[in-house]
């Protein structure tokens, strides 16, 4: 498979896995949370799926497209831990997740999502849903739409 195609695969299921976890928290109270805002263009998805939910963001530092920008109140700079731990005196509960931290190296990728797996814990509602480009740990994993292959996003519930 291409680069180009594997790329495209990886976007259409973060797009249909955000989607379908959206309808699959609509009865939840809770906040959102992209961890890992890139571009922002995720960010701006979750957006317009999720109007009325206050959406948290962390990440190392702040270089999105100008029009993904999140509230100056609602975004949390710095390393990951720091600001999970932020985040869980600050909001009542995340419902939705969205994790998409790494840097491309495989292994590195899965021992960060591994070693701030408890930290994501700790400010999950009850019931909420994680996607994840990374395998978590101790959460219960479930099967999202089938339209996204096993192996390309992974999807959890607190």
């Amino acid at each position: 498979m291409s680069r180009l195609d594997s790329m495209l695969r990886r976007l259409t299921a973060q797009r249909d896995g955000l989607n379908w976890a959206a309808d699959q928290v609509a009865g939840l109270e809770g906040d959102v949370l992209d961890l890992g805002l890139g571009n922002g263009r995720t960010y701006d998805h979750i957006r317009e799926i999720l109007p009325r939910r206050r959406i948290w963001v962390i990440d190392r530092v702040l270089q999105c497209h100008p029009s993904c920008e999140p509230p100056a109140e609602d975004f949390l700079q710095g390393e990951a831990a720091p600001m999970l731990a932020e985040l869980a005196g600050r909001s009542a509960g995340v419902a939705l997740a969205h994790y998409d931290l790494g840097r491309g190296i495989k292994d590195e990728d899965v021992a960060e999502a591994a070693t701030l797996s408890p930290d994501l814990a700790r400010v999950m509602c009850p019931g909420g849903l994680i996607v994840s480009g990374q395998p978590l740990v101790g959460f219960e994993q479930v099967e999202g739409p089938g339209s996204i292959a096993r192996d390309r996003y992974l999807f959890y519930r607190a």
